[in-house]
């Protein structure tokens, strides 16, 4: 192929495959006792958050006078 031809793409998509998760194992249990500080941080990282909720603003640093 010389450089001034273009590449053709294949038509064919990859094919995804997604494996269940159990979130429940003891392995994602372990995961979630280090990084959740309670009960709604867990649930809320495994994606069952609450709807409509607003997310938590970062804190912003204020400047003293």
């Amino acid at each position: 192929m010389s450089p001034k031809t273009p590449k053709k793409r294949s038509s064919c998509s990859a094919k995804v495959t997604t494996t269940e998760v159990d979130i429940l194992s003891p392995a994602a249990m372990e995961n979630i006792y280090y990084i959740a500080h309670n009960a709604a941080d867990c649930l809320e990282f495994r994606g069952f958050g609450w709807p409509n909720s607003k997310k938590k603003k970062k804190g912003t640093k204020r400047k003293k006078n």
